[in-house]
């Protein structure tokens, strides 16, 4: 049975409002989070990612309220991230109505959190968000707080891992190509893909719909996370569902 191709929205998020930068520096505020969400959820967005991007820096989360608040009128998975230290906040933002958690520090702080989470609520729920740098043609490091912080972990062996110690899913971030539009960093995507059997979602430099063919054909992704093409208005989420079918893949229209 094929599966469908999956197209997300990712909104990051600074205290109230939604943001976006380039490389994860120099951020914008876009405008209202909630606002943009019931957007996409509109369009046809198969899910939503929230990410509070400095919780962690700041040691802080404020997400629960905006989950909570969105997901009043909107239908679709819902997976949210920043700050998630315990399990108890774990357990706060599924209470709060998001479908799945994002954790990038406190993961590779204790790599056994993502075992401790897949166990007390299911490894569906728990989606790995790496941010990953190039440092040689064929390698890429881990960094945490929103690229600021080295790890020195390869980001292919942590992602395998991660899947080992019970991750459900991968958020794929390219710091290299995030907010530049050149499409996204296919030899990244590709080695994680190989090395894991869980869905990679592919984040970070989309700026074409064929950037997105590029991501599924090439690099083997079980998602796009689209940000700046949709807060700017540069393409609808219509647009890559359609332009993916087109190129031959099953997407939920």
């Amino acid at each position: 049975m094929t599966v469908a191709k999956r197209v997300i929205a990712r909104l990051d998020i600074k205290a109230p409002n939604l943001i976006k930068g380039i490389h994860l520096e120099g951020l914008r505020v876009i405008g209202a989070p909630q606002e943009y969400a019931l957007d996409y959820y509109q369009q046809g967005a198969d899910e939503l990612i929230y990410l509070d991007i400095v919780a962690s820096l700041y040691g802080r989360n404020g997400i629960f309220e905006l989950v909570k608040n969105t997901v009043q009128n909107v239908f679709i998975p819902l997976t949210a991230g920043g700050g998630i230290r315990t399990l108890h906040d774990v357990e706060k933002m599924l209470h709060s109505g998001a479908d799945k958690v994002a954790v990038n520090t406190a993961a590779i702080k204790n790599p056994h959190f993502i075992s401790e989470v897949a166990k007390q609520f299911g490894s569906q729920c728990f989606v790995l968000s790496v941010e990953a740098k190039r440092v040689s043609p064929t390698a890429w490091e881990a960094y945490t707080d929103n690229g600021r912080e080295h790890t020195e972990q390869d980001v292919v062996r942590w992602c395998q891992q991660a899947q080992d110690l019970g991750a459900g899913e991968i958020l794929l971030t390219s710091i290299d190509q995030e907010g530049t539009k050149k499409g996204f960093d296919i030899g990244l995507i590709k080695a994680v893909t190989s090395a894991v059997s869980i869905p990679v979602i592919a984040s970070g430099g989309c700026g074409h719909i064929e950037h997105g063919i590029d991501a599924f054909n090439d690099g083997d992704a079980s998602a796009i996370a689209i940000a700046d093409m949709l807060h700017y208005k540069r393409a609808s989420i219509q647009d890559f569902k359609q332009t993916l079918q087109f190129a031959g893949h099953q997407v939920r229209l």
